[in-house]
């Protein structure tokens, strides 16, 4: 059994796992690391069960600025890496750093439990038991759809895309895409291509991002351009947007109904090439079904064999949801540190505008900071346990975003990163990991 004063239980070993791992692994802090799938990587597994993983995904941030500190994306990846490339980075990097070997594979958690004395303590699948001092939960954030009723009785298929794979499921059917995150966009494409009749259905109009501006990735020219009041800066980008795509109503997409930037990034090159090339029809809110018949909200109507719900997750956390508490997102200070129980983490349920692995990166490092200087006795840890409870900082960088349950506790990528930065320097800790070559000489803790 695992040492109740010192041991921390990782959960999950995707790509917040390993960020957490390495955090605790840089400061010889020992940590028991379980996962349920067979190896490292998560959802970029498509072979695990449950993935919402399909044939045709890419990163939608650049591999410029994806990788976590330390261990960058390689320069023959492609500037959008496909889902082998990432699986390949992740595993890369859990070899990179002794991780793999730590990892017990094949093993569930059942529950995790608060004890009278503060420890933590998780059961697994099996039935066995563990007692931990710390638990960082990283089961990932796209694990369990997000289903809306449609009205009335539609007579042909309905799923989510979470059980998507393919397009050669699509051939041969008349099918529609409902929503328009960037996996959905992407599914919408496939569509275009593979589907007898494509149509995407969103209830209101998107600022349609494209990969790249100026043969960039559209991610390094916003890092790397002049830093601009957002005011300016949403003026300028977009009026660089309208340059490029035009007037999105001519192609039958709604005009946004809020500024750039205030909702999740649409980043999407190939939706609007197969909507002015006839590939694809979009079209506004679904008003009612019958039969094989959609009625649209414009009054148009059409017939389908597949609806294809791409409509999103809900940030469910089944084996401690009592303590999470709402599904849809986390109360988490900085959406990594439980407010009200000690000794509770999450990493993996941030909702922003930007590649995520960094800000993985950066939670799981004040995860780790936090925890060495509470078993060093250092004034540092009671300091910020004070700000876990009283500090809710505004991390919006000035947006509005949309009133949406996608929405609920978003953040501004250069918002979130410049106050974990002010945060870490005030308590001397880091906010990025280390090279491997810059790695601590000494053995490894591991928990007794």
């Amino acid at each position: 059994m695992a040492n109740p004063e010192s041991d921390t239980c990782v959960i999950g070993a995707g790509p917040a796992g390993l960020a957490v791992a390495r955090a605790l692994a840089e400061r010889n802090l020992p940590y028991t690391h379980i996962e349920r799938h067979t190896g490292v990587g998560g959802l970029w597994d498509i072979d695990n069960p449950g993935s919402p993983m399909y044939e045709s995904a890419h990163f939608i941030s650049s591999k410029t600025l994806s990788g976590f500190g330390g261990w960058p994306m390689p320069d023959d990846f492609a500037d959008y890496p496909p889902r082998q490339q990432i699986l390949r980075y992740l595993r890369s990097f859990a070899d990179a750093y002794g991780l793999t070997d730590r990892i017990e594979f094949g093993v569930g958690v059942q529950s995790v439990e608060k004890n009278a004395d503060h420890t933590w303590t998780v059961t697994r699948a099996d039935g066995g038991e563990s007692v931990h001092r710390q638990v960082v939960v990283c089961t990932g954030a796209q694990w369990h759809p997000n289903v809306p009723e449609l009205p009335g009785d539609f007579a042909g298929e309905i799923r989510h895309t979470i059980t998507y794979r393919s397009s050669d499921e699509l051939r041969g059917k008349r099918v529609l895409i409902v929503g328009a995150g960037n996996s959905g966009l992407d599914i919408a494409c496939d569509a275009a291509r593979s589907a007898d009749h494509a149509v995407i259905s969103m209830r209101r109009g998107y600022w349609f991002i494209p990969k790249h501006v100026f043969g960039v990735p559209v991610d390094v020219l916003s890092h790397t351009g002049p830093t601009m009041p957002m005011w300016l800066e949403q003026r300028a980008f977009g009026l660089l947007l309208r340059i490029l795509n035009g007037n999105p109503r001519r192609l039958g997409l709604q005009k946004p109904d809020h500024k750039l930037l205030e909702t999740h990034p649409a980043v999407n090159s190939l939706l609007i090439h197969h909507l002015q090339h006839g590939d694809i029809t979009a079209r506004p809110g679904i008003e009612r079904t019958a039969g094989n018949t959609v009625y649209f909200t414009d009054g148009t109507r059409d017939d389908f064999d597949l609806i294809l719900l791409a409509t999103g997750y809900v940030h469910k956390v089944p084996v401690a949801q009592k303590y999470f508490g709402s599904e849809q997102h986390p109360d988490l200070y900085l959406s990594a540190f439980s407010r009200d129980h000690q000794g509770l983490f999450g990493v993996g349920f941030v909702e922003t505008n930007s590649g995520a692995y960094q800000l993985f990166d950066s939670q799981a490092q004040l995860i780790a900071g936090f925890i060495d200087d509470q078993r060093r006795g250092r004034p540092s840890a009671r300091r910020f346990a004070d700000m876990i409870r009283t500090d809710r900082p505004d991390l919006s960088g000035g947006l509005k975003f949309v009133d949406s349950p996608r929405h609920t506790g978003y953040v501004d990528s250069v918002a979130f990163v410049k106050y974990l930065g002010k945060i870490a320097k005030r308590m001397g800790w880091r906010t990025e990991g280390l090279a491997p070559s810059e790695q601590p000489v000494k053995p490894l803790a591991v928990a007794p």
